[in-house]
């Protein structure tokens, strides 16, 4: 394993609040080999919940949320875009949009300095307009240029809208002049006293970035916002600092009922490259094909790698934006998830994924849920 001092983050005794906000919002009936190959029969669909962040720096008094999951309102997306999305066979649900999840905990909503798009997909980009015109929106280096102007100043942009970022503070991120490095991760450092930075992660899509909060110190623990570094667990692991193990606990297809471990060895059929390579890797994008989301699959998974560092310490939860396997794990806003470490988070959901992988490994028996979604492929 990678010693501590190799990740380099600046040692400070300032931390944040965070709170993971369950958006309400979810997409369902999507291919998977749209985010990563090769397709593992049985796991023919993803259903993915949408995840994003409250951040409280409590010394400060400054508030931002990371990521804005679904527009409520996504019936008003383009016709055009509209369409691509039923000929894709994706469903959304939306009860709510991101403010009022806040506002139905009485979170002063209108003291929130600025919201941030890990990147400029729909399902992150939720409806700035809900917010305070004086709300900064923070976006990834390129964003500008890549995505504006938004609909319908120009007719063809594919879902974003002139309503999201008109008469409001845009402020791209500049991580050329930060000088900070978070393991391979370019880093800015927001609020300048190490409590939370931006790591650079692009590939998935131009701009991509992550979140890195520092939620104790003392010892430190940190909170890593993944947006969509990976769209499932079986891309970034196992790894080199988490090989299959020999024995998984909790079991991956008994977690409520059943103390006994898994052996690794049963899941060894559907492993890529041994069992320290992730048993995905994203989708390439052939020549003319427009299924695969990635902008650039080399560069998504060169940032993978980078994750893999910091997904070895067990002081640090790595949340991407879609993991379902964390609905049963984590504590949800309005609590907030600062003492993780102490609960034991991280070890509980590691292997839960695996459960995605029963039917090509020819278990046959019940399949336990930590909550009501069940395997992604139900």
């Amino acid at each position: 394993m990678a010693s501590p001092s190799e990740l380099n983050i600046p040692a400070s005794t300032s931390t944040v609040n965070v709170s993971i906000i369950n958006t309400t919002g979810t997409i369902r009936g999507l291919d998977p080999q749209r985010f990563f190959e090769p397709k593992i029969p049985g796991h023919d669909w993803l259903a993915a919940p949408i995840y994003s962040f409250l951040v409280q720096h409590p010394t400060l008094n400054r508030t931002f949320v990371f990521d804005l999951g679904l527009r409520k309102d996504w019936q008003n997306f383009p016709p055009h875009f509209l369409a691509g999305l039923k000929a894709a066979g994706a469903v959304l649900d939306v009860p709510k949009g991101v403010r009022e999840v806040l506002d139905d905990q009485g979170v002063d909503t209108k003291a929130i300095e600025a919201v941030v798009w890990s990147h400029m997909h729909l399902d992150h980009t939720g409806d700035p307009s809900t917010f305070e015109p004086s709300t900064t929106l923070i976006v990834g280096p390129g964003c500008k240029k890549e995505m504006l102007p938004g609909y319908p100043a120009n007719p063809e942009a594919p879902f974003l809208l002139e309503a999201d970022y008109v008469g409001r503070n845009v402020k791209e991120l500049d991580f050329t002049t930060s000088g900070i490095k978070i393991g391979k991760f370019p880093a800015v450092d927001y609020f300048g006293d190490g409590s939370f930075y931006f790591l650079d992660s692009p590939g998935h899509c131009i701009g991509h970035v992550c979140g890195l909060a520092r939620v104790t110190s003392s010892p430190d623990s940190f909170i890593l916002m993944g947006g969509d570094i990976v769209h499932h667990d079986g891309e970034l692991r196992p790894h080199r600092w988490h090989p299959l193990p020999e024995s998984i606990s909790p079991h991956p297809f008994k977690p409520l009922s059943s103390s006994a471990p898994c052996p690794g060895e049963l899941f060894e059929k559907v492993l890529r490259d041994g069992r320290e390579q992730p048993f995905y890797m994203p989708t390439v994008k052939k020549s003319g094909d427009d299924h695969v989301v990635h902008f650039d699959s080399a560069e998504a998974a060169e940032s993978i790698r980078k994750l893999q560092e910091l997904d070895a310490y067990d002081h640090i939860l790595v949340v991407p934006a879609h993991d379902q396997y964390l609905l049963g794990v984590v504590d949800f806003f309005p609590k907030l998830a600062n003492d993780f470490a102490r609960k034991g988070w991280v070890k509980k959901a590691r292997w839960l994924f695996l459960a995605d992988f029963a039917k090509a490994v020819g278990y046959e028996g019940e399949i336990e849920a930590a909550s009501d979604w069940g395997p992604v492929s139900a």
